[in-house]
C-alpha cells in the first residue's frame, strides 16, 4: 500500500521540509490527540485548550503571514497539505473542521480587512487564544450566497444585523463570526462581509447534533438586532461576494485533499484488517476478491491526489480556475465515498461499531459531498465556467 510517506519521497512537490512539517505534526497527534480523540467524538466538541496547543506546535499559523503571529517564510500550500494529512490519522474529519476553523473563517479579514481589523484579531486567532468562524449557509438556502437573507441595514453611525445561519462550524465556541450579509440590493451585488463578534447584544446559538464530525461543533445562529460598528465591515460594502468566492477555492481544494486523507486512514484500517484476519481457511488478503477492492481503491486515491497535487501547484503559481477546485472536489468526495464503503465491506461486521475508524469516515461522507459546495453545483459551476451552457 502506497503510504503518504511514500508518495512525497516520490513526488517532485515535496521535499525534506515537508517531511520535518510531517514529523512534528505527528508528534503533536500522538502527545495530544490520539489519546483523547474517542472522548472528544462523544463530547461533541474540541477543548480551547487544544487551540492553545496546536499554536505553540506552529499549525495553527503555518502559512500565514509573520507579522501577524505566523510562519510563512520557507513555506507553501504543499506543507499545508502534508500538515492535513498527518492530523487526519485520527480518523475524524470533525478534529481539522473545528480545530482549523480559522482557515475559512480568517482569510477573508486578513486579504479584504483593513489593518486595524487585521492587527486586532489575526494574532489573538492565530496565538490559539480566540476562535473564528465563517457564517455564510442560512436556513433558507445553502449553496445559493446570492440570495442569502441576512441584512445589516445603516442605523446612524452603525449597521444592524438580523438574520440567521445554519450549520456552522465551530459556531458553538467561536469568538469571532466572519459573516456575510445584504447590504445593498438583491443578488450578488448586494453582498458584503462583516466582523461580528459573538458576545454582542443579540447574538445567540443552538447546538446542532450531526451525522459526523462529532467532535466539530456546529450551530445555528440567530442575530435579533445586533449593532455592528462600521469598522466591522470586511472590505468594501457591497463587495464581498469575490471575497467569499476567493475563500470557496481553497477551502475546494482542501476539502479535496482531506478526501485523499481520509480515504487513505480508511485503506490502511482495511489492509490491517484483511491480512489478519482468517476465513474459509486463510487470511481474507489471501482472496482474490478482496485483493481487486484493495487495489481499486489504491488507484482512486492515487489518482485523485495526483490531481490535488497539480491543482495545489496552480493555486501557488495562480493558475487555477473555479471549474478545477469544483471538478476536483467532486472527484474527491466520490472517491471517499467509493473507498469507504469498499473498506467497510472488507471490515464486515466490525466496520460498524462504534469506534472504528471506517465507522467514523464513513458516517462522514456526506459532509464532504455537501459541505463547501454540493455534487450538483460543483458540476453545474464547472459546467458554467467551461462554456457548456
Amino acid at each position: 500500500m502506497t503510504s503518504f510517506d511514500q508518495w512525497r519521497a516520490r513526488s517532485p512537490y515535496y521535499d525534506e521540509t515537508h517531511e520535518a512539517v510531517a514529523a512534528s505534526v505527528r508528534r503533536f497527534m500522538d502527545q495530544h490527540v490520539h489519546p483523547h480523540i474517542d472522548r472528544w467524538e462523544a463530547e461533541g466538541e474540541l477543548p480551547r485548550s487544544l487551540h492553545k496547543l496546536a499554536a505553540e506546535a506552529g499549525i495553527l499559523g503555518l502559512n500565514y503571514p509573520e507579522e501577524y503571529g505566523g510562519h510563512s517564510e520557507g513555506f507553501d500550500i504543499f506543507h499545508s497539505l502534508t500538515q492535513s494529512e498527518e492530523m487526519a490519522a485520527a480518523g475524524a474529519g470533525g478534529l481539522g473542521a473545528s480545530l482549523m476553523t480559522h482557515s475559512i473563517g480568517l482569510p477573508p479579514i486578513l486579504a479584504l480587512g483593513s489593518e486595524d481589523m487585521k492587527r486586532r484579531i489575526a494574532p489573538q486567532v492565530l496565538a490559539g487564544d480566540k476562535i473564528i468562524a465563517l457564517a455564510i449557509t442560512e436556513p433558507s438556502g445553502g449553496s445559493d450566497v446570492a440570495q442569502l437573507r441576512t441584512k445589516a441595514e445603516k442605523v446612524g453611525n452603525k449597521y444592524v444585523v438580523t438574520g440567521q445561519k445554519m450549520f456552522i462550524t465551530s459556531g458553538m465556541r467561536a469568538d469571532y463570526f466572519t459573516v456575510a450579509v445584504r447590504t445593498g440590493g438583491a443578488g450578488i451585488p448586494g453582498i458584503s462581509l462583516m466582523l461580528v463578534e459573538a458576545d454582542r447584544p443579540g447574538v445567540s446559538r443552538t447546538r446542532l447534533d450531526k451525522m459526523g464530525w462529532r467532535c466539530s461543533d456546529t450551530a445555528a445562529l440567530h442575530f435579533d438586532a445586533v449593532e455592528v460598528p462600521p469598522e466591522n465591515l470586511i472590505g468594501p460594502e457591497n463587495g464581498g461576494f469575490a471575497g467569499i468566492m476567493r475563500n470557496f477555492n481553497s477551502e475546494r481544494l482542501g476539502m479535496a485533499h482531506g478526501c485523499c486523507a481520509m480515504a487513505r486512514v480508511a485503506l490502511k484500517e482495511a489492509v490491517e484488517w484483511a491480512t489478519t484476519r482468517e476465513t474459509f481457511g486463510k487470511r481474507l488478503a489471501q482472496h482474490q476478491s478482496i485483493r481487486i477492492k484493495l487495489a481499486d481503491c489504491e488507484r482512486q486515491i492515487a489518482a485523485t491526489q495526483a490531481w490535488v497535487d497539480l491543482a495545489a501547484w496552480q493555486h501557488r503559481a495562480g493558475k487555477g480556475q473555479p471549474a478545477d477546485y469544483a471538478m476536483l472536489k467532486v472527484q474527491a468526495t466520490r472517491m471517499l465515498e467509493a473507498v469507504a464503503r469498499e473498506a467497510a465491506q472488507v471490515l464486515g461486521g466490525a466496520s460498524y461499531i462504534t469506534g472504528s475508524k471506517v465507522e467514523r469516515i464513513y458516517r462522514e461522507v456526506r459532509v464532504n459531498a455537501i459541505g463547501g459546495g454540493s455534487e450538483e453545483i460543483m458540476l453545474d459551476l464547472a459546467g458554467r465556467q467551461l462554456g457548456y451552457g
